[in-house]
């Protein structure tokens, strides 16, 4: 940590008060009326502005270079323009076009700050808004959303996603573009990030290990924090959610504030939830769950550059739903007593951005610590164990023209588990991980309609355990001393046949190293024995991406297949063997697969009916092993329909809105050895919100259902099953959020 620590301060020394940068300009529709309440963001440094009255706006102390300058407002196609700043001042103007489909925003995932439909490779951005956060007690859910994204659920409170058909290790998840680290190689452990302070979620579907390295080969989910308040503004917001299913409760207050140069802010938050109930009104035995969450942030900008650090603290305990809490368990409660886990985890990172001239270098590191403990009967501690991960990373962007970009970079991780206090179970040895690796990049633009991305890395990881337990006895682990390492690569192109029309098409290459569950597995893990193989390599994958994107006002069209091919795919499977306790073995193997499928979306808003919104999606994906057996954890083919009405003002209601939502699954037979079919399911949920002021103040209501027939299904990523449990029947949820705060002199118009 102290690494982190030093770096910090490094780049801290860096910065000196000079002379400052200023962008100030005009905000306006096509017949130039102003635009009063239009954002101004640079995304790159976490800083923007709103335009006052008359639709100006001014953003000071800024770096000198190139930056991008996103100019958006509701209702209204975003408009995104380039600036470069050398110790000057720059009128910089928009007028914004009417649109009623949501426009391209600039995406941060794909390396480049380069905007949706710039990327050889679909980056999928979610907007968190209280019409999407969420009917559920579980805000990961909302992910499914996105086509080709689904969730392995234990509970409400614990579920992991799935891209494409591969989870686990196999997906890297980023908060606010760092490497998270929480034991995520189980489904039984809980992602561990909240959706407060979350504003976007960028999902990369496919290898993108070019830049993130191992772990990356099935996909990235990035949470992009929540923008700074706007210059010399003070900024808040309070959240209330009550759900019906869980007899739940969420509660969380946010502040933050910034002037020309600095800014920072503050959230907290807490979560109650108790035993869920099944479709049909059972309640889930010791699916309960708790949870609170503390982060802060505070950072500033100048002619040098940009500095930021960050901190999360998210607490969680939830209930393990295992037969023996099942039948020990006869009254539905929402405080966790016995068989449960808690996981602890601290969160401090550094993102920084220096400008010299035309190049540009990012300098970013993390320090995460993650406890995890098992508790059994009440009081009795069953395991204990940390997880503490250092990452840091460097990129250059090196000079640049309108037409090309290059960015050449060094990574690295180091990570320790250590076993904590000589508890009763060890689930994973002590270990030690170190990776290093090194990667460039560059985009090019010909004739002005197709744009080249190609690149490649190689990736260096060493490994190391020490031995566990008695050789002669059960679960003993010998020591474990692995290297491994790999280049990867991708090759991409979009070209746009129009400003509407564009294909875009990639291949990449992609290599993840077995994990330490993988390797060293050998004891009981929640209601199986699982056993590792030391003898394991790494997976390679190779995809091929093709899609086609149109849009215009009123439409747009999403279509996209895949192919990908993995050498050595790594999952869990049962062996048909039983402890002499009676668990089930599962033993780690791997062999050659394939998981090919695609996903299309369409969003028409008819040019007849101004309110009316009306979207479908649909995603299938099918995994085969080379012996023809089918992997395990596979979702089954999807459409999601939904109905929206939206109106600027009803009766009271500003931003009034409501939506009629539907999922239909279909029956998944594809099963791997000893997985059950699922039978297919349809859902209904419904929505209705809008804003309402009361004594000046706005106050944003939502009230929803989800699963509104309380339909009886199971879902086949639910990990519940196994136990004869349910998923959630009915659910209604009220959704209160006031925003409050105050403006500076000259974004008043004053």
């Amino acid at each position: 940590m102290k690494h982190v620590f030093i770096l910090c301060a490094m780049v801290f020394s860096m910065y000196t008060a000079v002379a400052q940068n200023k962008i100030a300009g005009r905000v306006t529709d096509r017949n130039n009326a102003p635009l009063p309440g239009a954002s101004i963001t640079l995304p790159e440094l976490f800083k923007g502005t709103i335009a006052n009255e008359k639709g100006e706006f001014e953003l000071t102390n800024l770096p000198n270079g190139k930056n991008k300058v996103q100019f958006s407002f509701v209702g209204y196609t975003s408009e995104i323009k380039t600036v470069f700043l050398n110790s000057s001042s720059v009128e910089l103007n928009a007028s914004l076009t009417e649109s009623v489909i949501e426009a391209e925003e600039i995406v941060v995932s794909g390396g480049y700050h380069s905007t949706q439909h710039e990327n050889a490779v679909k980056i999928d951005v979610l907007k968190l808004n209280p019409k999407e956060v969420l009917a559920s007690p579980n805000f990961s859910e909302v992910l499914t959303r996105v086509p080709g994204v689904d969730m392995i659920s234990k509970g409400s409170g614990v579920s992991k996603p799935v891209i494409r058909g591969l989870s686990m290790n196999d997906i890297l998840v980023l908060n606010n573009s760092v490497r998270y680290e929480n034991y995520q190689y189980s489904s039984h452990h809980p992602l561990g990030i909240d959706e407060f302070g979350i504003e976007d979620v960028e999902v990369i579907k496919g290898p993108a290990s070019l830049l993130y390295g191992s772990d990356a080969i099935g996909g990235v989910i990035n949470f992009i924090k929540e923008k700074p308040a706007p210059q010399h503004t003070i900024a808040g917001d309070y959240n209330l959610q009550l759900f019906s299913n869980t007899l739940g409760m969420t509660n969380n207050l946010g502040l933050k504030g910034a002037s020309d140069k600095f800014f920072g802010g503050i959230r907290a938050g807490q979560k109650t939830n108790a035993d869920f109930l099944q479709g049909g009104g059972d309640f889930a035995a010791n699916t309960r769950f708790n949870e609170h969450s503390v982060k802060a942030n505070a950072g500033f900008t100048n002619k040098k550059g940009m500095f930021q650090l960050f901190y999360d603290y998210n607490q969680q305990k939830l209930g393990l739903a295992e037969e023996e809490a099942v039948e020990a368990i006869i009254e539905r409660g929402r405080v966790c007593e016995l068989f449960y886990q808690q996981l602890n985890t601290h969160l401090l990172s550094t993102r920084n951005k220096l400008y010299f001239g035309k190049t540009k270098l990012d300098v970013n590191a993390a320090y995460q610590n993650t406890t995890l403990a098992h508790f059994g009967e009440p009081g009795e501690y069953e395991l204990e164990m940390a997880l503490a991960t250092t990452t840091y990373e460097a990129k250059v962007i090196l000079p640049s023209d309108e037409k090309s970009e290059y960015i050449v970079g060094v990574q690295g991780m180091n990570q320790q588990n250590t076993n904590l206090n000589n508890r009763e179970t060890i689930l994973l040895p002590d270990a030690a991980t170190n990776n290093y690796s090194a990667f460039g990049l560059l985009q090019r633009t010909f004739f002005e309609k197709l744009k080249l991305q190609a690149g490649g890395r190689y990736d260096y990881r060493m490994l190391a355990t020490e031995e566990s337990g008695d050789a002669m006895s059960e679960g003993y682990r010998p020591a474990v001393d692995k290297q491994f390492g790999s280049f990867s690569g991708s090759a991409g192109a979009t070209f746009h046949f129009s400003e509407e029309l564009l294909i875009r098409t990639n291949f990449a290459s992609a290599f993840r190293s077995p994990n330490l569950a993988e390797l060293t597995s050998n004891g009981p893990h929640e209601a199986i024995y699982e056993v590792g193989d030391g003898s394991l390599v790494p997976e390679k994958s190779y995809e091929g991406d093709l899609g086609l994107h149109y849009h215009n006002d009123n439409l747009t069209v999403d279509l996209a297949g895949f192919y990908n091919s993995i050498a050595n795919y790594i999952f869990i499977s049962p062996t048909g063997k039983d402890t002499p306790d009676g668990l089930p073995v599962y033993q780690y193997m791997q062999n050659n697969s394939a998981l090919y499928g695609g996903e299309a979306g369409v969003h028409l808003h008819p040019k007849w009916v101004e309110w009316l919104h009306l979207e479908g999606t649909f995603s299938t994906v099918t995994g085969v092993q080379d012996n023809g057996n089918y992997l395990p954890f596979i979702p089954a083919s999807k459409i999601n329909l939904e109905v929206r009405a939206e109106k600027e003002k009803l009766l009271f209601l500003k931003q009034a809105y409501a939506s009629v939502h539907s999922t239909t699954a279909f029956d998944q037979n594809n099963t791997a050895p000893d997985e059950t079919a699922t039978p297919g399911y349809t859902l209904v949920d419904v929505a209705i919100g809008g804003s309402i002021k009361v004594q000046k103040q706005l106050i944003s209501i939502v009230v929803s259902a989800n699963n509104l027939f309380d339909t009886q299904y199971t879902d086949h990523l639910s990990t519940l099953k196994e136990v004869g449990i349910l998923n959630p029947g009915r659910n209604i949820t009220l959704t209160l959020k006031v925003p409050f705060g105050s403006r500076g002199q000259f974004n008043s118009g004053k």
